[in-house]
């Protein structure tokens, strides 16, 4: 399938739900929530693209990341760097604020570092995402200028989200911003810096997340019904993790007799038995699950066991020197709590981001022996990890597989996005037909902090 404008991308299934597009031409892209597939953009019309909506390509992750680094830099940790991109430091710690570290996903390192920022670097105020106030369950852009802002909304949002739909509000801030977001919203956040100077004027700092994929909207609908609430209007908030490491998902409704009641799962349950079997295609095929274009990125350090009321860790990849000034300055200022950790912890951490890779080389490969539109990777290795990290049967599955998925989800041909339109409080809904569970050729641990 050809790929020739932001439409394009959205239809052949390789839309990340970033938003960039929709930054770089508002006036005629908007993001829309589609059910069973994230945050896409949509034309407002129907006339032909602009020069301006062709532009939005040339930030768009879907279609192809590029890493641009100097691999000369002084400090790069060589032994990680063709699976894990630029890293300079790494350590693993937490918030030093205990309200801080208890409300985020894992340690709450990111939401550490915004304070900090905001707090002792004078930024602006902090992008990232958070739950729509009228419908908990999908998710909007914010920008948070304080502390108690920051800490009303930790948390991971295992639901899709478009943060740099919000990056005008970064451009025309006063003074330089934080930046979070997944993966490629990152990548994605970089290529707009490229085009718009003005943008990378007030970018103060960029932190990523470790993903392991973005589940779909009706993904937090099913887990909702698996808690036995009927009736998704009723909602009053959901909450996917946090709350002690790694947390649960709990989720807060209005019952039939008007009263206030949650209802949750462990996290072993919604992620592991809902969420992640029903994420975006794209994120099948993506080759940056530890936010390699970041300044800082920070995920869950599973290598060891989780204790009884844990209150959570962090683990915290230097990527730039940029990275590296503010984490040190956070750690000296005392809003980080940490010690240096070696790559051995975090290969340990994530240890299937590695052989994921390979599997995306053998996905790629049979989308383009099957005709079907594939993201382009450049300076980011895969053929390596594939050879030398899958077995001969995990080789075949990461073949095969995809030309199951090619016919199973109609990668050749277009599909159609509908904006999906939730329903009022008090009015219940049929979320309409469940989409099949997908299988992940390797296992995918969440890694989102």
């Amino acid at each position: 399938m050809r790929v020739r404008d932001i439409r394009d991308v959205a239809a052949s299934q390789l839309c990340c739900g970033c938003g960039a597009c929709a930054y770089i031409s508002p006036e005629q892209i908007e993001m829309v929530d589609a059910l069973d597939y994230g945050r896409r953009p949509v034309f407002r019309d129907a006339g032909a693209p602009s020069d301006r909506s062709r532009l939005a390509l040339d930030v768009c992750p879907g279609i192809g990341l590029a890493h641009t680094y100097d691999p000369a830099t002084p400090g790069l940790i060589r032994e990680i760097e063709p699976g894990w991109g630029p890293v300079l430091e790494l350590w693993e710690g937490y918030a030093a604020d205990p309200e801080i570290r208890f409300a985020g996903s894992s340690g709450g390192a990111a939401s550490a570092l915004a304070i900090y920022c905001i707090e002792k670097e004078r930024m602006h105020g902090a992008l990232h995402t958070a739950a729509r106030e009228d419908v908990p369950y999908l998710n909007r852009t914010l920008l948070s200028r304080s502390r108690e802002e920051i800490l009303e909304r930790t948390g991971s949002r295992y639901a899709p989200a478009s943060p740099c739909d919000g990056l005008q509000m970064v451009e025309t801030a006063p003074r330089p911003c934080v930046f979070i977001g997944k993966p490629c919203d990152v990548a994605a956040l970089r290529m707009a810096c490229g085009l718009r100077p003005a943008l990378e004027e007030k970018l103060g700092l960029a932190i990523a997340f470790f993903c392991a994929g973005t589940p779909s909207a009706r993904a937090t609908l099913e887990m909702i019904r698996r808690m036995g609430i009927d009736n998704p209007a009723s909602v009053t908030s959901v909450r996917y993790r946090g709350r002690g490491w790694p947390g649960r998902a709990a989720v807060r409704f209005v019952n039939a007799a008007g009263q206030e009641e949650e209802r949750s799962l462990s996290y072993e349950e919604s992620w592991g038995g809902i969420l992640q079997v029903r994420r975006q295609w794209r994120c099948y095929i993506c080759a940056d699950h530890s936010g390699e274009f970041a300044d800082v990125s920070v995920g869950d350090p599973w290598y060891r066991e989780i204790q009884p009321d844990d209150p959570g860790r962090s683990l915290i990849v230097v990527r730039t020197d940029r990275g590296r000034r503010i984490v040190r300055a956070a750690l000296d200022a005392g809003y980080l709590e940490a010690e240096p950790a070696s790559p051995e912890r975090l290969r340990a951490s994530q240890v299937h981001f590695e052989a994921a890779r390979g599997n995306v080389w053998g996905r790629l490969l049979a989308l383009r022996l099957a005709g079907a539109a594939a993201p382009r990777y450049r300076r980011m290795p895969l053929f390596r990890f594939w050879w030398r990290d899958l077995s001969w049967m995990d080789k075949l599955r990461s073949l095969a597989g995809t030309v199951r998925r090619v016919l199973r989800k109609g990668l050749r041909r277009r599909v159609a996005i509908e904006p999906y339109r939730p329903p009022s409080r008090g009015r219940s809904e049929t979320a309409g037909k469940q989409q099949a569970p997908e299988d992940c050729a390797v296992p995918c641990p969440e890694a989102k902090s």
